[in-house]
């Protein structure tokens, strides 16, 4: 499946897929639909008379174990991996039709999302996509956290963290201008210790969580492996990062790192790169791979 690589996608049918929101436990259907050119990404409440809420920056919620979108007080709750697998794979417009306030955990990844749309296909649409050109460097601190984004070729990012163990340090440097995600970061998923799930659970989080949908750890390490990757826990950040920065609203040109951030980082980020309109410029593409795979998509189980 050939593609021009500086031309908008969208998905050639529509895709139905349904689960439990991980920390609602709410069960929920969703489904993407095809959208026009120019359109971006946008979630609809179809419980709520089909209220739209867009995917950008200025819609974003109060973020911290997942990233919320609201709109005159209507929310929708855990878009992250959703919004990565659509610019990991290069899916540009798209309507996101949900039946309840969070969308699904699904395997914890985003290779759910990506097998959907090897299996339906992309449609090339006759508008130029544009990205956000990087032209001077925008920094947030937060004691030891950081992250930033600086001028470079492609969309390469940087992401290091240091959890208590049996995580550890890791760190990953990728681009997602090779067409790498779908193989590199897709398959990665959320994790959490178990030691925490009383302290969440009070918080009203993480009730739709199972040993399916997400790598529970314990101070013996894996409870239920094995890992897809020996560094997937830094991997499922990146996942993350690159989902958070869709609120951008179109893909990046530049160079992205980050040390010990989360959500609220990532979308402070996002806020305010859009508030200095001197960072950045709006140009139409950079050197991407231009080709789809469509074979299927195995995975290589590393030792837990």
């Amino acid at each position: 499946m050939a593609f021009e690589a500086h031309f908008e996608r969208t998905i050639r049918s529509e895709i139905e897929l349904s689960g439990i929101g991980l920390h609602s436990g709410a069960p929920v259907s969703m489904r993407l639909v095809p959208a026009p050119a120019g359109s971006g990404i946008v979630f609809r409440r179809t419980d709520l008379d089909n209220f739209e809420i867009p995917a950008i920056g200025r819609n974003v919620a109060k973020v911290s174990y997942a990233t919320s979108l609201m709109r005159q007080s209507v929310l929708i709750s855990t878009t992250e991996h959703l919004l990565s697998a659509l610019i990991g794979f290069g899916v540009d417009n798209v309507i996101v039709e949900v039946d309840n306030l969070e969308v699904p955990i699904l395997d914890g990844s985003a290779l759910p999302y990506v097998q959907a749309f090897h299996s339906v296909g992309l449609k090339q649409q006759r508008r130029k996509r544009e990205y956000i050109r990087i032209l001077k460097e925008i920094e947030v601190r937060d004691g030891s956290k950081f992250i930033g984004v600086y001028p470079g070729s492609g969309y390469r990012i940087e992401y290091t963290i240091d959890f208590p163990q049996p995580i550890g340090y890791e760190k990953f440097t990728g681009d997602l201008a090779t067409g790498d995600y779908v193989k590199l970061i897709a398959p990665a998923r959320t994790f959490g210790f178990k030691e925490d799930e009383a302290m969440l659970r009070d918080m009203g989080l993480i009730r739709g969580v199972s040993d399916e949908s997400a790598i529970i750890l314990s101070r013996r390490g894996v409870e239920n492996g094995p890992l897809r990757f020996e560094d997937e826990f830094v991997r499922h950040k990146v996942l993350d990062l690159i989902g958070d920065l869709a609120l951008a609203g179109r893909r990046i040109q530049g160079r992205v790192v980050a040390e010990r951030a989360g959500h609220a980082m990532h979308t402070a980020l996002v806020q305010r790169l859009m508030r200095d309109r001197s960072a950045w410029e709006l140009a139409h593409g950079y050197d991407e791979v231009a080709e789809v795979e469509t074979a299927p998509i195995r995975l290589q189980h590393a030792s837990a």
